[in-house]
């Protein structure tokens, strides 16, 4: 196997022969030399070949422009440009030419542009750099739970129940749609569907991921999930991909604990291994991003209620697009203001109303808000959310049942309250949103190989 371009540039030039594999970036040709630059995708920058055309047959560069794949042997010697190292060329191997109507010719392009071209635009500076750094923050999500004794858990993505309760699911059936069979009262049969009842694909694997964390203690997900949510903006998607760690015999205080290590790990782990890329985004993307991680890596994370940041951005309502009042959800706007102007740092908000929360989050003494806590980053506002769950069986019940929910739909979920229930916790990250966040990418349909939203399902 050939070396990686990566590994060549690190190489030291001491003339030895090696071989190198990719496709042609661009190609320069002199009245003596051609100047050949290939990319095989392992890092940003590409491996300068030097062609002596008086060595080499017109023929075997005929077809090798911006594109095409080729295979490369020569020698590598200190580079007499901007590189560290350079191939001078011994013998080149067309694999597969590339015509002129090659979308990606040396010039700029617009997201939008190349968001119409998914399957080719990871061959470009911008979204190499987004998949490799993908990859470091994907690999750094599992280390980190490994190193902490996580079991790592796969919960199902076809599922009966609605985690969020909000409705927006895409629904899973094998009837013919056209001409379904319906009860006498005209409904839908789902009786005689492939599952024998409507099912959907999921939203969170949270609650699965809490019958299998009272059983192991600490497990986490990591996994596509689905939201039927009409929403064209630049942060929301169809599918995406979530981390979810749920921890038995763990309060507020410990998932607040955890959920703080766990960024600032990922955090570290790319700027460590992505340098490169990390130094594209500052520069290209945008400014001062690493500036922005390694203060979210350095800061001790703020704490704060609910109640105690409602009166803090009251006396600011003025300065912002939708005012607050105890009662009312915060915004990016007042999440972004909370961290950036008053704490300067990471904060993380708890014990919220029961009325703007999830079911399951474990109902305060106050009986008016409940143990939940997200956590707002510098720039972005909300990061992460989790809670304490609802453990005591009886309070669970209430609250299903103040909210509308069918204990029927639910009662596996109900009985892990009633066989050795245990104070348990956990957290959920939307990890394009986090490579948002590290990349300084705006569009949040950039950061996702093949993003799904309203009216866009292609590739």
């Amino acid at each position: 196997m050939s070396k990686r371009i990566k590994e060549l540039l690190g190489s030291d030039p001491d003339g030895s022969l090696v071989k190198a594999e990719g496709w042609v970036k661009t190609r320069r040709d002199g009245k003596n030399v051609t100047f050949l630059e290939i990319s095989d995708g392992s890092c940003l920058k590409g491996l300068q070949i030097v062609v002596d055309r008086e060595k080499t047959d017109d023929k075997e560069l005929e077809g090798v422009t911006t594109g095409a794949s080729v295979t490369a042997e020569g020698y590598l010697v200190k580079s007499q440009g901007e590189q560290s190292v350079e191939m001078q060329l011994e013998k080149l191997t067309l694999l597969g030419s590339c015509p002129e109507d090659y979308p990606l010719q040396k010039k700029r392009h617009t997201v939008e542009f190349l968001r119409e071209k998914a399957h080719l635009r990871a061959r470009t500076n911008l979204f190499g750099a987004v998949a490799r750094v993908r990859n470091t923050m994907s690999y750094a999500i599992h280390s980190f739970f490994q190193e902490n004794g996580f079991v790592y858990v796969n919960t199902p993505l076809i599922t009966a129940s609605d985690c969020e309760g909000a409705g927006e699911q895409f629904q899973v059936t094998t009837l013919d749609i056209s001409n379904p069979p319906r009860k006498e009262d005209g409904k839908v049969d789902y009786s005689k569907d492939f599952f024998g009842r409507m099912t959907n694909l999921t939203v969170s694997g949270q609650l699965e991921g809490e019958t299998y964390a009272l059983a192991l203690k600490d497990i986490y997900t990591f996994g596509p999930t689905f939201r039927a949510e009409n929403s064209n903006t630049t942060r929301h998607l169809a599918e995406f991909w979530m981390v979810e760690p749920e921890m038995a015999f763990c309060d507020l205080y410990g998932d607040m604990d955890v959920a703080e290590r766990f960024l600032k790990y990922i955090f570290s782990r790319t700027l460590e291994k992505n340098e490169e890329d990390m130094k594209f985004f500052d520069s290209f993307v945008l400014k001062g991003v690493i500036d922005t991680l390694e203060h979210v890596i350095n800061s001790p994370f703020e704490h704060m209620t609910y109640t105690d940041a409602i009166k803090i951005l009251e006396k600011e309502n003025s300065r912002f697009d939708f005012p607050v009042h105890w009662g009312s959800d915060i915004q990016s706007e007042h999440e972004r203001y909370l961290t950036e102007v008053v704490a300067k740092r990471p904060v993380i908000v708890t014990d919220y109303p029961k009325e703007i929360k999830s079911f399951y989050m474990k109902l305060n003494e106050d009986g008016k808000t409940v143990r939940g806590m997200d956590v707002l980053a510098p720039r972005l506002g909300e990061i992460i959310g989790g809670s304490e769950r609802e453990w005591r069986l009886d309070v669970l019940e209430e609250r299903m049942k103040e909210l509308g929910l069918r204990k029927e739909d639910y009662w596996w979920y109900l009985e892990l309250r009633k066989y050795g229930s245990v104070p348990h916790a956990g957290f959920g990250l939307g990890f394009e949103r986090a490579v948002q966040y590290v990349t300084g990418v705006q569009n949040i349909r950039d950061v996702i190989p093949y993003p799904r939203y309203v009216k866009s399902a292609e590739f």
